[in-house]
């Protein structure tokens, strides 16, 4: 069923009993129509865009097609845009008279990872990463769809600006898989150069929920993210001697095993903690002891305190082990990429609830649990800009039902198998946007800083 198509019959379905009822249903039956229209009427070519983003990504920090391609778009529809901000960063504004500052934020960036999906228009490309190594590259976090709705809802706001008032600035975001995209923006003078945001709004696609629904959080959204490299140093020598070498790929498993510990044995049961050792590098034959080895770490925390706690805790254990295996050096930790959670102003958060409620209709709207997953818009939020950060629906509501059914799960973002399901997501992504950014830019400045009660992130 067309995403269109499921609104209109929602509506008429809802217009029940009382003429008070029948009243606001055909008030709402019209708002919806006109959305669906509005909507209708910009999809193709951000559905054409999408698919040539898709088939055209690139890596973090070598944006430059995309942020083209985005700058152009943004600039035909009236906006003043600025490119290269904090490298291949895109600011454009639109402004519509006295008004509160709404940020709309994508992400510009793709993986190193190799398309599997099979589709008509997957992506082929190879390129080199920083290190010189060839690598695939795919679009594989949904940031082609970010992008494609954020053009949609450009177009119908600069479209309709008997709609709204304030001003409009759009963020294109280089290097978010990366962290350091925002970051890099702010260093730049994003809020400096630029008007600064009252309000900052963003989204993300997902197939944890049905294609045409969104999902609101809140308070803290996602997890404080520490990037952890740890080389142990050993003492190299001949598989068959094992007792004249000290072996840091022994070292490290122990160490490995040692670290989930922390989470069942060193904090608080019910606290949210992940540590993953995703990759060991150790060693280039089967009869030689290496003398190091190497191993990437990703810790997950919500809370300030428990962050503090595990980082220290990964310290102090890797530390020992060596120890106590007579490492003759001391392990090397590298603390070399951190973000902390996003935090949805919690009055923020519930309010835009409503309008998209009004907007998608109110079994269309989820309330969420915080999620596990970690990015760099609580960069933006950081600097005292409230922030409203939701979530977008991807997955093939059939496939989503089997999949549940059968107790598995559909093809997270970062995999190769990763398709959102393209035609109710991107109408749902730019219907989500365009309410979301029409209820604030019907407010005054002082109305939004009312609304809003910027509480202290607990990640922080």
């Amino acid at each position: 069923m067309r995403w269109t198509h499921f609104f209109l019959l929602a509506t008429l379905t809802a217009s029940a009993s009382g003429q008070t009822t029948r009243q606001t249903s055909r008030q709402t039956a019209g708002q919806t129509l006109s959305a669906s229209n509005e909507v209708g009427a910009v999809y193709p070519e951000a559905h054409a865009l999408y698919l040539d983003l898709h088939q055209s990504p690139e890596l973090s920090s070598h944006e430059t097609q995309t942020a083209a391609k985005l700058a152009a778009r943004l600039r035909a529809l009236g906006y003043e845009v600025t490119e290269h901000v904090g490298g291949a960063g895109v600011v454009a504004v639109l402004s519509n008279g006295a008004g509160p500052t709404v940020m709309l934020r994508t992400e510009l960036d793709a993986l190193p990872v190799e398309e599997k999906t099979g589709l008509p228009y997957a992506s082929k490309v190879h390129t080199k990463d920083d290190s010189g190594r060839d690598v695939p590259v795919m679009h594989a976090c949904g940031h082609d769809l970010h992008i494609s709705s954020l053009v949609g809802t450009a177009a119908i706001m600069a479209h309709s600006k008997d709609t709204w008032h304030g001003t409009l600035m759009l963020i294109g975001q280089p290097a978010e898989e990366t962290i350091g995209g925002a970051e890099g923006m702010i260093k730049d003078g994003l809020l400096k150069r630029f008007p600064r945001p009252d309000v900052a709004v963003a989204m993300h696609v997902g197939n944890l929920l049905p294609a045409g629904k969104v999902g609101v959080v809140p308070g803290t959204y996602d997890t404080n993210a520490d990037s952890l490299r740890i080389t142990i140093y050993g003492k190299g020598g001949h598989g068959s001697a094992p007792h004249t070498a000290i072996d840091p790929i022994v070292i490290a498993a122990r160490t490995i095993m040692a670290l989930q510990t922390i989470p069942s044995r060193e904090v608080k049961p019910g606290e949210m903690i992940v540590i993953t050792v995703g990759y060991i590098q150790a060693g280039a034959k089967n009869n030689i002891i290496p003398d190091q080895a190497e191993m990437g770490l990703t810790v997950r925390t919500y809370k300030a305190d428990i962050r503090k706690q595990v980082l220290a805790a990964i310290t102090r254990i890797t530390k020992a082990e060596a120890e106590a295996a007579g490492a003759q050096r001391e392990p090397l930790i590298e603390h070399y990429e951190a973000t902390d959670s996003v935090y949805n102003d919690p009055a923020l958060a519930l309010h835009l609830k409503g309008a998209l409620e009004s907007a998608l209709g109110k079994d269309n709207v989820v309330a969420e649990e915080p999620h596990t997953a970690s990015e760099d818009f609580s960069y933006f939020v950081n600097q005292g800009i409230p922030g409203f950060y939701f979530s977008l629906g991807g997955a093939d509501p059939e496939k989503l039902a089997q999949a549940i059914a059968a107790g598995t799960t559909l093809p997270s973002n970062h995999s190769p198998l990763f398709a959102p399901d393209v035609d109710p997501a991107l109408h749902t992504g730019i219907a989500a946007e365009v309410a979301v950014l029409r209820d604030l830019l019907n407010r005054s400045a002082a109305d939004l800083k009312k609304l809003t009660h910027q509480q202290q992130n607990p990640g922080q």
